[in-house]
């Protein structure tokens, strides 16, 4: 499985940490930068880690800024890309079971490392229930239309 990593240089640290703690699992990580501490632009990476995914060729996607707020709002700008900030560990559950969210995003000024790796293996080994939910995800993909 394929999985595209990407940040600013406010979760720089995070990705990185995500990257190393996903390959050691056996994950393929498209890592699409930033690569150094220097100032750069959060919308950039988020829509570059959510065209991958909307593409299919990469079947997930993380982000990570200062907040996890801005890398997400230009993620879920991408088509077909639901992104969510996992703030706690049912967050990271009920948004792949309950939306179909394919990109999760965290704030590494406001999380802790070893939380942020915990909720990245809950969203990627949650699966989708479907049913009621469908119907809401396609509600989600109409409004994109």
């Amino acid at each position: 499985m394929k999985i595209a990593v990407g940040s600013d240089h406010g979760g720089l640290e995070y990705k990185n940490a995500i990257k190393e703690h996903l390959e050691k699992q056996g994950y393929e990580v498209i890592d699409v930068g930033t690569h150094t501490k220097d100032s750069c632009h959060y919308p950039l990476f988020g829509a570059e880690v959510a065209k991958r995914v909307a593409s299919k060729e990469c079947q997930y996607g993380v982000v990570v800024c200062t907040s996890g707020e801005g890398i997400s709002m230009a993620a879920n700008k991408i088509k077909g890309v639901r992104c969510g900030i996992a703030y706690n560990d049912d967050v990271a559950r009920l948004m792949r079971q309950h939306n179909d969210a394919n990109v999760i995003s965290f704030g590494q000024a406001f999380m802790e490392l070893d939380d942020v790796l915990r909720r990245v293996d809950i969203f990627l080994n949650t699966q989708f229930e479907g049913g009621r939910h469908q119907t809401r995800v396609e509600l989600i993909n109409n409004l994109e239309k």
